[in-house]
Order: structure tokens, then C-alpha cells, then sequence
């Protein structure tokens, strides 16, 4: 590997403090910021470096990872005195790892080149789970000689890494991807609390389920949610907001997405669940339950 670069991270969460510490662990000098210094002290405490602004952020770094809630926190983080392309130097990378609007993402690589840095839309596949095994999924649009430059780093985060094509075309292969992902884990849902009315046990059913053709590695670190309710990799919020994309794009499009529209219908029902603080995959099971009047 050549000398390594300077990475900076914004945006650590669950996934965004996972993938900061893989780049960490593979010997990169680390700069973090978020929005509440809070969730960045136990990597701090390992050696990342801390920023106080975004601006900061990219002043002091080669190549900028933001990895944000939705479209709105990564235009509030690239824009004013403070943000990312006020501080982002010539010659730098800025990867965005967020799943956000295709259009804010394509309009946003043009303000970052006319900084004489580079933009990369870099959404990743997986859940913390997968993060940690090691098992990432990493996709890229955007200038071919940047992905090129940051391709170690990002074979740091996940082996997988697939080039798409130009800016804007990895986030949408990521709202493809995430729009099966959220139908086939509710039609999941669906069908277990379709035959638990009819008496079968949950356990079992789940089990039936991973040992049957229609085990995947979603469902395999999901699936078990419904029987030990013991983790949240995305509540009903986040994953109806990647649904949101789907459909927007669809209507821009003309495309036909029927399973995603009655996707987020349920979605909407599960949103009043007592549960949608927890994994989607545990909301909506509760709400078709509810309507199932299994309560």
C-alpha cells in the first residue's frame, strides 16, 4: 500500500463509529466529527482524532467519509461557514457513505468539483453485523481516477467493492438494493405472523424460515429479531425513508414499483407500533399482529 491518507469521518453512529474503527485498526490516522461529541468519545479514547466543525474536518484531512441520516444532515453538513466544502482543499475526496437523494447527490459532486476536490457517491451494504464480519459491501459512483485513489480504503471498510459508473449511480443501485431488502424482510414478517395466527410457533417458524431457499444474509441477522429482540440495526423510520427514495425515483422515472408502494404502507402502520423504536423487522411483525387481531 502506498503512504497512507489522512481520513477524516463524519457521522458517527452505530455504522458510521464501526467503519471509523476498521480504519483505524488498518493503521489509517483518523479525524472524527459528529454532531454530539458524546457518541465520539469511546473512539476518541482509542485515538481518533477529534474536529470541532465540519469545516475542520476537511481542512485537516485527504480523503472525507460522511456517512448521515438522510438528505437534509448531509446538506446541512456540507453547507455554510462551518461545513465541509468550506474547508475541503484541492486535490482532495470527499465519499459520501449516506443513503440520500440521487439528485442532492449528483448536484452535490458538482459543488465539491468546483472546489477543485473530487465527490464519490459510496454507499455500503450490510449492518453492523455484517461490518463487523467483515462481510461490507461497499458500491461507488463518481470519477473513476478518484475511486482508483481511495480503492485501499475502502477495501479496509468491506471486500467487496463494485464501481458502478458515474456520480449518482451507486446511490441509486442502493435504493434498489435497499427497496428489496425492506419488501422481501417485511413479506418475512408477513408470513410468520400469517401462521402464528394459525397456531405455529414463532421460534419454530423462524428457524424453518433460515433453514428454507428464502434464507439470505438480511434475514439471517434479522430473522432471529422476532424471537430475541436484542438489536436495532434501522427502525421502521430510516428504512421507510429509503422507500420514500425508491418510489420519488420511480415517479421521476415512470417506473412501475407496486411491491414498494405496499411496502410502505405497512411501514406507515408500523410507524404507530409499540415497537418502531426497535429493528423494522420487529415493528412491522407487531403491526400486522395488531391487524391480524393477535395483539
Amino acid at each position: 500500500m502506498a503512504e497512507l491518507e489522512r481520513v477524516g469521518f463524519a457521522g458517527l453512529g452505530a455504522m458510521g463509529s464501526g467503519i471509523a474503527r476498521r480504519l483505524l485498526e488498518a493503521g489509517y490516522d483518523v479525524v472524527g466529527w459528529n454532531r454530539t461529541r458524546e457518541r465520539a468519545e469511546p473512539l476518541v479514547a482509542v485515538g481518533i482524532r477529534w474536529a470541532e466543525t465540519p469545516r475542520e474536518l476537511a481542512e485537516s484531512v485527504d480523503v472525507l467519509f460522511t456517512m448521515l441520516t438522510d438528505t437534509a444532515a448531509v446538506e446541512a453538513t456540507a453547507s455554510g461557514p462551518d461545513g465541509v466544502l468550506a474547508g475541503l482543499r484541492e486535490g482532495a475526496v470527499w465519499a459520501d457513505i449516506s443513503t440520500i437523494s440521487p439528485e442532492t447527490s449528483v448536484a452535490l459532486a458538482e459543488r465539491v468539483r468546483a472546489t477543485g476536490a473530487s465527490f464519490l457517491d459510496c454507499p455500503v451494504s450490510g449492518s453492523p453485523a455484517t461490518l463487523a464480519a467483515g462481510q461490507m459491501s461497499v458500491m461507488v459512483g463518481g470519477d473513476r481516477a478518484a475511486f482508483d485513489r481511495i480503492e485501499d480504503i475502502l477495501r479496509a471498510i468491506g471486500p467487496k467493492v463494485t464501481y458502478i459508473g458515474p456520480n449518482g449511480q451507486a446511490i441509486l443501485t442502493k435504493i434498489a438494493i435497499n427497496l428489496a431488502l425492506v419488501v422481501s424482510v417485511t413479506a418475512f414478517a408477513e408470513g410468520v405472523a400469517l401462521i402464528e395466527k394459525a397456531g405455529v410457533d414463532r421460534a419454530a417458524a423462524v428457524d424453518a424460515v433460515l433453514k428454507s431457499v428464502i434464507a439470505s444474509p438480511v434475514l439471517g441477522y434479522r430473522a432471529p429479531l422476532l424471537v430475541d429482540d436484542t438489536d436495532v440495526f434501522a427502525d421502521v423510520e430510516l428504512q421507510q425513508k429509503d422507500l420514500v427514495l425508491a418510489e420519488e425515483l420511480a415517479r421521476q422515472l415512470g417506473a412501475a414499483v407496486p411491491t414498494c408502494a405496499a411496502t410502505s404502507e405497512m411501514l406507515s402502520a408500523a410507524r404507530s407500533s409499540k415497537t418502531a423504536g426497535r429493528d423494522f423487522v420487529v415493528s412491522v411483525h407487531e403491526a400486522y399482529l395488531r391487524i391480524g387481531g393477535m395483539e
